[in-house]
């Protein structure tokens, strides 16, 4: 069919009529939503480079997560920042870890919501890096065994699911291993599957204050000029025991997000980083972009990539939209 015959402006005219054949819809039941934690009490520290977001003592967290259990999101994901930082990260593993008590008082408070965990040492370390350090690079297998351990004490906590962030090699299968010893071989293990060396992660090392003191991660992060690498790396993961997939970040990647999607039946998450995050709300805030629809178009552009889920510091925000409730539409 050709013009005049068919005119695809027809089902375009009005928002009802966009609405009823729109193909990528999201939902509030699409979001996770991240926090970072540390100790104390009354302790809400705005971060600079990432406007609206808070490092929050466990008390603060309750409060916070008021609003999203209420409008029924489904998950938040968890990172922490210890009081010590030592070489081998060892507050990451603790019982007494603030990661540990922030998934006890959660679970206790909101039983019904999903808690998934950061497993990763980066937070931990005094040197920054997301593993044990010899002759000035991460040491794998002496790294993946703190992880397995770690991911077991945030399993004996009350985490939900569990998340390998680290990108070290055999970590899922170790992760598997330890937890199925440790009887929770029902706990998933959601493997950042293929976790870019990007450059949009700076707000977030603010956030977490976890810079690498020397050197960079790109000796165990993937190169962002690899697509079919990422492939590899999940079907990695897969053959390990992962029981979600994830890929990060995610608007750069958008062609990785297909390709998973279209490759392996796992449950598929991306992540939109703080960077993402940070280029809409200094754009917005200049009045250089109307902030809200490009959170919108940013969100929606990665669901119909093929995410199920969508890690993002803007999921509170969006679900206000969807939900009709942000401050935009009350002042109208």
């Amino acid at each position: 069919m050709q013009f005049p015959e068919y005119r695809a402006r027809r089902l375009r005219r009005t928002e009802t009529l966009r609405s009823m054949v729109r193909e990528v819809q999201l939902d509030h039941r699409d979001f996770i939503l991240p926090f970072f934690v540390r100790h104390g009490k009354n302790v809400r520290n705005p971060i600079a480079s990432m406007p609206g977001v808070f490092q929050l003592s466990i008390d603060e967290l309750l409060r916070d997560l008021e609003e999203p259990v209420e409008r029924g999101m489904p998950a938040i994901i968890l990172f922490g920042i210890p009081e010590k930082k030592d070489p081998v990260g060892s507050e990451g593993y603790s019982k007494s870890g603030i990661i540990q008590q922030a998934v006890r008082r959660v679970k206790d408070t909101y039983p019904d919501l999903v808690v998934i965990t950061d497993v990763c040492l980066c937070d931990y370390t005094d040197h920054g890096h997301c593993g044990i350090i010899r002759d000035n690079d991460v040491d794998n297998d002496q790294t993946i065994e703190l992880l397995a351990r770690m991911a077991v004490s945030h399993a004996r906590a009350g985490a939900d699911i569990v998340a390998p962030s680290d990108m070290m090699d055999g970590r899922v299968a170790a992760i598997r291993e330890a937890l199925d010893e440790a009887a929770y071989e029902w706990l998933p293990i959601l493997s950042y599957a293929a976790k870019y060396a990007s450059a949009f992660y700076g707000p977030f090392r603010d956030a977490a204050e976890s810079s690498p003191r020397f050197g960079d991660r790109r000796s165990y992060q993937m190169d962002p000029a690899n697509s079919d690498e990422g492939i590899r790396e999940a079907a990695l993961d897969v053959n390990e025991g992962a029981d979600l997939l994830m890929v990060k970040p995610a608007l750069p990647y958008l062609d990785v997000i297909w390709r998973v999607r279209n490759t392996f039946d796992l449950p598929l998450v991306a992540y939109n980083v703080s960077g993402e995050f940070a280029m809409i709300k200094a754009a917005a805030e200049k009045g250089w972009i109307d902030g809200d629809r490009c959170m919108m178009e940013a969100l929606t552009a990665i669901k119909r990539a093929g995410a199920d889920l969508i890690i993002s510091y803007h999921a509170l925000e969006a679900v206000r939209i969807l939900q009709g409730d942000s401050p935009r539409q009350r002042k109208k």
